[in-house]
This record gives C-alpha cells, sequence and structure tokens, in this order.
C-alpha cells in the first residue's frame, strides 16, 4: 500500500489557478509550481501525471468555480459595464480563462473544449460577451479598470 498523499488535491488545484492565472502556462515552470504550491515535485507528477495535467485540472476548476461565479455576477449587473467594474473590484479573477484563450486554446483540443464551456457559461449569462471580456482585458493588461463614460 503506498503512502497517504501528503497535500490536499483540491487546494493545489487551486493554487495552480491563481499561478496559471498570473504567469500563464508556458510562464510557469514545474520550479514555480513546486515553490507556489508546496508540493515535492514526484507528489505533483504522481497526482498530475504532468505540468499540463495540473493545468488542465486547474483549468477545469477555474471553469467551474471562478467563471460560475462570473457568469452570476454578469445575470445579476444591470449592464456589461456595472459587470465588468464588479468583477474587477471584486472579483472573481478570469485571469487563467483569458489567458487560456490566448495561449492554449489555439493549440490545445482540451483547453479549447474547457474555454469553449467557460464562454457558452458567460454568453448565458450576459448577450455582450466580447465587449465585456474587451473590457476585462485591458484591465489586466492597463492594471487598472478602463473608463466607462462614453464609451
Amino acid at each position: 500500500m503506498g503512502r497517504p498523499r501528503g497535500f490536499d488535491e483540491d487546494e493545489a488545484v487551486r493554487a495552480a489557478v491563481t499561478l496559471f492565472g498570473r504567469q500563464s502556462f508556458a510562464g510557469t515552470s514545474v520550479d514555480d509550481l513546486v515553490s507556489h504550491l508546496g508540493v515535492h515535485r514526484g507528489s505533483l507528477y504522481k497526482t498530475f501525471g504532468s505540468k499540463r495535467g495540473l493545468y488542465l485540472a486547474a483549468l477545469r476548476q477555474h471553469v467551474d468555480r471562478d467563471v460560475t461565479a462570473a457568469a452570476e455576477v454578469f445575470a445579476a449587473a444591470t449592464d456589461v459595464d456595472e459587470a465588468v467594474r464588479r468583477i474587477t473590484d471584486a472579483g472573481p479573477d478570469l485571469g487563467l480563462l483569458l489567458l487560456a484563450l490566448v495561449e492554449r486554446a489555439p493549440v490545445d483540443p482540451e483547453v479549447a473544449a474547457e474555454t469553449t464551456r467557460a464562454l457558452a457559461r458567460l454568453r448565458d449569462a450576459r448577450g455582450e460577451l466580447d465587449r465585456a471580456l474587451g473590457l476585462l482585458l485591458r484591465t489586466r493588461a492597463t492594471g487598472s479598470a478602463p473608463e466607462f463614460v462614453g464609451e
């Protein structure tokens, strides 16, 4: 019988969501994951198989938790500007989704499937998804919320 797992898998995946959402898949090394998650390299590989395996687990969790929470914010807001303002002020952070859309979805079919699932959730909540994602991306790129008046 093997040793019991020495870490909380859900917490490790949640920490990976944050790290991949901040640094991207390509910008995150296995050493980054080991130090940020506090998990031994062998445990990471045994549990997730690879960096990509952990990335996919993180993306799935991100869609299930953060994107679903963002869809609820969009559904409750009176307009796109209010929804974007609420998300940029209080979250949830959609950094992993934004990076996955541009970095991995074009080259990885499983990532493309997850990002398609995420966009469907957001689209159901707000018809102006493209504008909302553009505003969120611009906020992420500039570090500050865009001015909404006159847009």
